[in-house]
């Protein structure tokens, strides 16, 4: 593993590269940042909100959809009070909610004085889905990857609406693949071949064990469908600069709260991916795949946003790393029908060798951050 020489990121990350110089494609970005004109950006935002305004008759003109998390409530903030258009914010609800991410949702509605509407996939299937994905695949969340994104579009097919804000394109922003229409234009069209969704294809993994009459929300629709009806997608980080802790001070005023426990195991951050219980766990695998997971991630945001030095980001991921995500252990295993015993087995199964050796009984990174 070798790391970039300006943020934490190692070359373990799937899509990233590094220059000459040993510095990352994200850090690259952060530099190429701060040379767009955002008000130009801006300004083309307001003539696109302007153009699709009273367009869909008493209907709904944009939908943003949403988790509980700070970033859903800054983007149905802006699209509703800055450039004004009526927001329909969507939901697909988590298996497992948080108090917190329960709590963010109501503030939102009630505070912003926006519509919501929660998709609510079979439990049953998602269950089977996730059971498969963790044990086949070490990545119990591809279920949710596949939901999430088809059944926002699903709805927008569904009422006609116009527009469709997505938050940050995490090829952009993380240094991982991105689409010629994303970098050039800032479109949402190619999302479902972004990172998330490399690997096993979902039709082929579902194939023959999963009622197809329950996968209906899970199925992304065919990209004539929003021709026909002329709906687009956006990224809003190719607009605004994105910038999480900046969400935060906006969402607060509108009710967001932080986790009432504190940061969470491996984490540095207590405002950040705290709506739903079982995403630490799948990350965790990410730690084990790829040698690197929430310290990492959030690290690099903060050195990339002039928080954090690399020299700080250095000695937190190796301070935070190898702390286990216990909080919600117990709801995963009860979630998915495992065993502890099964839990672990999985872990030792998608452990990368190349990457991890034991020392005195303990499994560490051969290469850790410097």
């Amino acid at each position: 593993m070798k790391y970039c020489k300006r943020c934490v990121m190692p070359d373990t990350k799937r899509g990233v590269y590094f220059d000459e110089n040993g510095v990352c494609s994200a850090c690259l970005h952060v530099e190429t940042k701060k040379n767009i004109n955002w008000d130009a950006r801006q300004k083309k935002l307001m003539e696109l909100s302007n153009s699709i305004r009273g367009s869909n008759g008493n209907g709904y003109e944009c939908i943003v959809p949403v988790s509980g998390g700070k970033d859903g409530t800054y983007q149905a903030y802006l699209m509703s009070k800055v450039y004004n258009l009526k927001v329909l914010c969507v939901n697909v609800s988590a298996h497992l909610q948080t108090y917190e991410g329960i709590s963010n949702l109501n503030s939102m509605v009630d505070n912003l004085g926006v519509d919501l509407i929660k998709i609510n996939v079979r439990p049953s299937i998602q269950k089977k889905i996730r059971r498969y994905a963790f044990a086949e695949l070490g990545n119990p969340n591809y279920a949710e990857h596949q939901v999430v994104f088809a059944a926002v579009a699903r709805t927008a097919l569904m009422y006609k609406v116009p527009l469709v804000v997505w938050g940050e394109d995490i090829g952009v922003e993380f240094g991982g693949n991105v689409s010629t229409s994303s970098n050039d234009e800032g479109s949402a069209e190619d999302l479902i071949n972004n990172d998330l969704f490399m690997g096993e294809d979902f039709d082929d993994f579902t194939r023959g064990r999963i009622d197809d009459n329950g996968l209906l929300f899970y199925r992304h629709p065919p990209k004539t469908e929003f021709d026909t009806l002329n709906v687009k997608s956006i990224y809003l980080g190719y607009y605004h600069w994105w910038d999480g802790y900046k969400h935060l001070q906006v969402a607060k005023k509108y009710g967001f709260i932080s986790r009432r426990d504190g940061i969470l195991s491996g984490n540095i951050l207590d405002y950040d991916n705290i709506d739903e219980k079982l995403c630490e766990l799948h990350i965790w695998f990410k730690f084990i795949k790829f040698g690197f997971w929430r310290p990492t991630d959030q690290s690099c945001y903060q050195i990339w946003n002039g928080r954090m030095t690399r020299e700080e980001g250095v000695q937190l991921v190796l301070d935070k790393q190898y702390e286990f995500p216990s909080e919600y252990l117990k709801e995963f295993l009860n979630y998915h029908e495992l065993t502890e015993s099964e839990f672990y087995e999985c872990e030792d199964k998608y452990r990368n060798l190349d990457i991890w050796h034991k020392i005195n009984r303990k499994w560490r990174l051969k290469y850790e951050v410097y």
